[in-house]
């Protein structure tokens, strides 16, 4: 973990051991305390000598301003080493020397100038002054909360490659690329417009609205949408975002949230916008939030609560949860975020919680090999023998792998964790409908429900992702696999009116891919499919996923597209769309990205550099060969 990289001695000056010069009054005692004018003056001079030594070893030996930072100017010691252009180096540091004494002796002309002034003033001034100035203090430590940000570990910031892209060589995807960026800027100038400050929009009335996901924290789009503003280049409105978490973002809030979106919006909104933009106030505020979550972990086997009150500590789980139960999707999607925690704030802390869920989940059997949503945080049992892949599992399998992936594939346990229950999944869940369309369905008990969700679609892409690290021979085989996943999730598409898909389908009564169920036509601009669409591109390019993810451009333009932004559809087998009025944060965060990247080039987020938490935050791998910097990333 980082550790302050400054010096030891802050705070500690040289001292001397003055011997002593008070002569007794009997001036012509022969006591041995008593010194002759010559003695006196000897021994002033060692001392004198002395004191220019230890002030010339600080300002003349190498890397002396360092130490002198990390002495006097602890605050702008970090803000003078924090380089944030991708291109820093090294060659600069002499410079930083110059310029740093250059800084002290102005920080010093200026305090004199202070001083001066101070005692110019009357006593009452001076008094007012000194409450202002309190006031302020306090008022700024609100907004930061307890932990001060200069509390964190010097970190030297080096940005990660392909933080932006280049432009796609070919002109189609080049106009297709510029046109997902304008219903980006559609999507959160509206947001601007009618509920900046809300969590999300609601496009048809215009105004703001908040999910009781995130309690009373604000700003859910606005953290959420910070690396899409930044990767498609809209700096202007990256700053505006960056402006309102500086001076707005608020987790001092007395309200419950649930830690699976707070972490997975919230935390990884911030980190990413950190990586990315090396701005130190994302590092902070991650920080704080992932601080004011790990009071989730206080139960008795540390599987953390779904809900927790941030002020009070309090958690508790979903009442609906299988005798209240902790579910395998929420406490298994924290381990990406609480890895690059521990790493941001040098507390190891957040690493543990999430290593011994793992430790918890490795003692139980798993029925079959698979793993039921649902696990009693008292007992440490399994709750009801309900498994899925898409709603209450999807997410834990994803982080396994994508842990492996950006240990720098080093996290031996979860590549094992993950690839063995790929194989429950593929023994147990998949199966194969009559026309030949590849599904995975839920399990209950042993017993098959031959459904699929949409947030299942996503299968396809994690198993393209893995399928390079397969044991032994099976890497052809999980990409055919993935294909299938992707054809299927198309189908489910195509076979609506407005080409948009149902929130889960069928494969039962000689139905296929199709909703049958009224509560599953509706469509809330997820990302599942287009995300695959994007890894299938990425590593066969077939030009069939981008033309099925332009098929989706088209489909959302014509029916999800309104005047304030871009709505929900409630069902998509209707002849015209009936608008659920909500502009979801992640449709920013994740539909939007994939899909800019699906039309982008490879080296935009390479995939050997970049991992992509479950809200489609980019996160860097954490190389394991670079010691001497602790965050290299490159």
């Amino acid at each position: 973990h980082s550790t302050q990289t400054l010096s030891p001695l802050k705070g500690k000056m040289p001292v001397a051991t003055l011997l002593p010069f008070t002569a007794t009054p009997n001036r012509k005692s022969a006591s041995p305390t008593s010194f002759r004018l010559t003695e006196k003056f000897i021994l002033l001079l060692v001392f004198s000598a002395f004191i220019t030594l230890c002030f010339g070893a600080i300002f003349f030996l190498p890397d002396s301003s360092k130490l002198l930072s990390g002495v006097f100017f602890h605050s702008s010691a970090v803000e003078t080493n924090t380089h944030t252009g991708p291109d820093s180096s090294d060659a600069g540091s002499a410079g930083n020397d110059d310029r740093l004494l250059a800084k002290i002796k102005k920080d010093h002309e200026k305090a004199l100038l202070e001083a001066k002034d101070t005692l110019q003033k009357l006593p009452d001034v001076i008094q007012n002054d000194i409450l202002a100035d309190k006031a302020k203090v306090t008022k700024e430590s609100m907004g930061k909360g307890a932990k001060d940000g200069n509390n964190l570990p010097f970190i030297e910031y080096h940005r990660p490659p392909g933080a932006t892209g280049l432009e796609p060589q070919d002109p189609e995807t080049r106009e297709r690329r510029a046109k997902i960026k304008e219903m980006m800027k559609h999507a959160w100038d509206s947001y601007k417009q009618y509920a900046w400050g809300s969590n999300e929009l609601r496009p048809v009335s215009k105004h703001g609205h908040s999910s009781n996901l995130f309690g009373s924290i604000k700003g859910a789009t606005i953290v959420d949408a910070l690396d899409t503003l930044y990767i498609m280049e809209m700096f202007e409105e990256f700053d505006a975002a960056t402006d309102w978490v500086e001076k707005s973002l608020d987790f001092n809030v007395n309200a419950e949230v649930s830690v699976f979106e707070v972490n997975i919006r919230f935390v990884g909104g911030l980190l990413s916008a950190y990586y990315l933009s090396g701005k130190e106030v994302f590092r902070r505020k991650a920080v704080e939030l992932g601080e004011k979550l790990l009071p989730a972990f206080k139960t008795p086997t540390g599987i953390p609560w779904a809900l927790l009150n941030l002020k009070s500590g309090i958690g508790r789980n979903w009442p609906w949860a299988s005798g209240g139960s902790s579910i395998l999707a929420e406490y298994g999607t924290l381990h990406l975020e609480f890895m690059h925690l521990s790493r941001l704030s040098g507390n190891s802390e957040f690493a543990q919680k999430v290593m011994n869920i793992r430790k918890v989940l490795n003692r139980l059997e798993k029925p079959q090999g698979l793993y039921p949503n649902y696990l009693n945080p008292n007992s440490g049992q399994w709750g009801q023998h309900h498994v899925s892949v898409g709603g209450l599992g999807d997410s834990f399998y994803e982080y396994l792998l994508k842990a492996w992936l950006m240990s720098d594939k080093t996290d031996e346990e979860g590549k094992k964790m993950y690839y063995d229950a790929l194989q429950a999944i593929e023994t147990n869940l998949m199966r194969k409908s009559t026309n030949g369309l590849t599904y995975i369905a839920e399990w209950k008990g042993g017993l098959l429900e031959h459904k699929m969700g949409h947030l299942t679609c996503f299968a396809g892409g994690m198993i393209a992702l893995g399928a390079d690290g397969a044991p032994g021979d099976k890497t052809g085989h999980q990409m055919e696999q993935a294909a299938e996943i992707a054809r299927t999730c198309h189908e489910s598409y195509a076979r609506t009116t407005l080409k948009l898909g149902p929130e889960a389908f069928r494969f039962d009564g000689g139905v296929e891919a199709i909703a049958t169920r009224q509560n599953e036509k509706y469509f809330i601009l997820r990302p599942e499919v287009i995300e695959t669409y994007m890894y299938m591109w990425r590593f066969t390019h077939d030009p069939k996923y981008r033309e099925w993810g332009w098929e989706a451009v088209q489909a959302l333009e014509q029916h999800c597209r309104v005047d304030g932004g871009y709505s929900g559809i409630r069902d998509v087998y209707a002849s015209s769309p009936n608008y659920d009025d909500v502009q979801q944060s992640f449709y920013l965060a994740e539909t939007l990205k994939y899909l800019y990247l699906l039309f982008s080039e490879d080296d935009h987020l390479p995939f050997e550099h970049w991992v992509f938490n479950t809200e489609a935050h980019p996160l860097p791998v954490i190389r394991k060969d670079k010691t001497d910097r602790p965050n290299e990333v490159e």
